[in-house]
């Protein structure tokens, strides 16, 4: 797994390991509508460590979950950034250990680390700072 810098999880997610071979998020197999911040259509991912956690039915992600997000227009085709999230152990207790990232489409990091606009938000959840259920995408 990827240190918690936003350089190397970009590396991690689009060349070591690259999210768009991920599977989707079960529910979200298609891009689905979104809320801003994020964009008008979202399509989520996530990696195996969290798949196999949600298969199981768990509502705490362990450590080394990741989930990437891309964000479209409503157009639906252009991609205005993508933002993963991803679990650390001991990285930030008090926003569920998350490290935030926001990407520009060709990489350009954004935001990452203990984004607290990320954090803000998705501290509202009441799944581990997930907005992930039919009708509560953001």
């Amino acid at each position: 797994t990827p240190s918690p810098e936003p350089s190397d999880l970009w590396t991690y997610i689009t060349r070591t390991n690259p999210y768009s071979r991920w599977q989707h998020w079960p529910g979200y197999e298609d891009k689905h509508p979104g809320l801003s911040p994020h964009g008008a259509w979202l399509e989520l991912y996530a990696n195996d460590t969290a798949m196999e956690a949600v298969r199981s039915g768990r509502d705490v992600m362990p450590y080394g979950s990741i989930i990437v997000r891309e964000n479209y227009a409503r157009d639906k085709e252009t991609l205005l950034s993508i933002t993963p999230m991803y679990k650390v152990r001991d990285y930030n207790p008090g926003a569920g250990n998350w490290f935030w990232a926001e990407y520009g489409p060709e990489g350009k990091v954004r935001a990452g680390g203990r984004v607290q606009f990320c954090i803000r938000c998705h501290r509202a959840s009441q799944r581990d700072f997930l907005y992930t259920q039919p009708g509560q995408a953001r």
